[in-house]
C-alpha cells in the first residue's frame, strides 16, 4: 500500500509538478484522480481537504497539504533522495523567483490562453479565440527570454543541478510547445530548447506524462 497519496488529475499542470518532485525523489505514491471540473464541482469529500477546490492535495498519514509549492518543498525536505533546492541563499532565492514568475506570468497565458485555445477547444468542436492567443504571446516571449537568461550556460535553470524551478517550468512549457506557436517560439531560444530536451529525457518526465502512463514526450 502506498503511504503517500496525491489527489489531482493526470492532465493538470500543477498535479504534474508535484508528481515530478515525487518521481525525482523516488517516493512511492498513489495518484487518485479528482475531477474538479465536473459540472457539479469538486466532490464534497475533496472540499473537506481543500476548501478552495483546486488541485493537487497531498496526503501522508494524517498530514494533509495543498498548494503545489508547499507540497514540492515538503517532498524535497521530508523524503530522502537528491536535493531539489539549492542550499545557498542566492540560488535558492532565484529558484523561488522563477517559480513565482511561472505562476504569475506563464501558467495562464501558456496553458489556458494558447494551449487550451489552440488544441483543446478545437478538439471539442469549438473555435479558438485567435485574439486571445495573439495577445498572450508577447508576455510568454518575455518570460521565455528571462528563463533563457537565467539558464545561461548551465544544464538546468539553477546551475547544473535540477531543482524545483525546473520541475515547475517543464509542465507549462510541455503544453505550450504542443502548439505551433509554442514550438516556434521555443525554437527561437536554443539554450532553452536544449534544456527542454534534457528535461524530456528524464525518467520523471516519461513516467508522469499528461497523456498516458506510457507516453514518450519528445520533440518540439
Amino acid at each position: 500500500m502506498h503511504s503517500v497519496k496525491l489527489l489531482g488529475l493526470r492532465i493538470s499542470v500543477y498535479t504534474r509538478i508535484a508528481r515530478l518532485a515525487l518521481a525525482e525523489k523516488k517516493v512511492d505514491y498513489e495518484l487518485e484522480e479528482v475531477d474538479i471540473f465536473a459540472d457539479e464541482g469538486p466532490p464534497e469529500d475533496y472540499l473537506a481537504l481543500h476548501p478552495f477546490g483546486r488541485i493537487p492535495c497531498l496526503l501522508y498519514g494524517d498530514f494533509c497539504l495543498y498548494e503545489t509549492s508547499a507540497i514540492c518543498r515538503y517532498i524535497d525536505e521530508g523524503f530522502v533522495g537528491p536535493e531539489l533546492q539549492p542550499a545557498n541563499p542566492a540560488p535558492r532565492a532565484r529558484m523561488t523567483q522563477i517559480i513565482g514568475a511561472l505562476d504569475h506570468y506563464g501558467y495562464r497565458p501558456m496553458v489556458w490562453d494558447v494551449y487550451v485555445q489552440r488544441e483543446v477547444i478545437p478538439a471539442s468542436g469549438g473555435l479558438a479565440d485567435e485574439a486571445l492567443i495573439s495577445s498572450a504571446l508577447p508576455e510568454i516571449e518575455i518570460l521565455l527570454r528571462q528563463l533563457d537568461e537565467w539558464l545561461g550556460a548551465g544544464e538546468f535553470l539553477i546551475g547544473d543541478a535540477i531543482s524545483l524551478a525546473d520541475l515547475h517550468a517543464y509542465p507549462m512549457l510541455r503544453y505550450f510547445i504542443e502548439t505551433a506557436e509554442g514550438a516556434a517560439m521555443l525554437a527561437s531560444f536554443p539554450r532553452l530548447a536544449g534544456w527542454m530536451a534534457r528535461m524530456q529525457s528524464r525518467p520523471s518526465a516519461r513516467t508522469t506524462s499528461f497523456h498516458s502512463a506510457q507516453a514518450n514526450e519528445t520533440g518540439f
